[in-house]
């Protein structure tokens, strides 16, 4: 750990750097990155990597996320702070031993702050399709009874599941095909394509999820999603299609959109 011994020379230099690259929070970037270089070495290929568009999180390998440090593995997709509002939605629906099943769950960020938060312990289990998020998310769900399970959505989960879900969350990727090319270069390039794009109108994971959901929820079980406010019409109608009540709720700090699909 640098941040410590580092001269003010040297962290004008690694902010001068990361703003010559664009990095709109260089200030708060270079503390984060001369807290976690070992060396003056590793500082230099940690501020290159940064400088050349991989995203923050995947340089220093973690993100904070509702408090907790989660771990961030090359290619997986970085939890965004918005998503705390799903987490906290989520968190108020857990009583005790509720099952939760973090679904889509890259890094597993999601179950893993439901679980640090919910006021009595849950019963946690998660899944997403990507080998290189199962095998990041396992190292952040490593407490008891939170398996992580590797498959194409509901595919991966035990068939003892169905009918037993509480709170079923799903960060499903919702971004429409055509805008993938107007994301920032860091999540384009550095994200797994399959965490980000939706398909055309970006709902598409979310109907396969809806239609499922039903089968797998317990009765008064809610799956809860993120969604963005143009599209939260079109995603609360998937939701009744599928025989969920659904509402919506709306964070202005975070300017997240969640809706709560409710099995009666």
């Amino acid at each position: 750990m640098l941040s410590v011994f580092a001269s003010a020379a040297l962290r004008s230099s690694v902010v001068a750097r990361l703003r010559a690259a664009g990095c709109v929070f260089a200030e708060d970037e270079a503390r984060v990155l001369l807290a976690a270089a070992a060396t003056p070495a590793d500082l230099a290929v940690m501020v290159r990597a940064r400088a050349e568009g991989r995203p923050l999180e995947h340089v220093v390998g973690w993100a904070e996320f509702a408090g907790l440090r989660i771990a961030v593995d090359p290619g997986v997709f970085v939890p965004r702070r918005r998503s705390e509002f799903l987490a906290a939605t989520a968190t108020e629906l857990t009583g005790p031993g509720a099952v939760v099943v973090d679904l889509c769950c890259g890094s597993g960020a999601l179950g893993a702050a439901v679980a640090a938060a919910a006021a009595h312990p849950v019963e946690l289990y998660a899944a997403d399709v990507d080998p290189v998020a199962v095998r990041c998310a396992r190292r952040n769900l490593t407490g008891p009874g939170a398996p992580v399970f590797e498959g194409d959505l509901f595919v991966a989960l035990p068939a003892a599941l169905r009918g037993r879900i509480d709170v079923l969350l799903a960060n499903v990727p919702y971004v429409p095909s055509a805008d993938i090319a107007l994301l920032p270069t860091e999540a384009r390039l550095h994200e797994a394509r399959p965490a980000l794009d939706g398909g055309a109108d970006g709902l598409d994971v979310l109907r396969r999820v809806a239609a499922e959901a039903p089968h797998w929820l317990a009765p008064g079980g809610s799956l809860l999603f993120e969604t963005s406010e143009r599209q939260t019409p079109t995603a609360l109608a998937v939701a009744r299609a599928a025989g969920l009540d659904a509402v919506d709720a709306w964070c202005e700090d975070l300017d997240a959109t969640v809706v709560t699909a409710t099995l009666r």
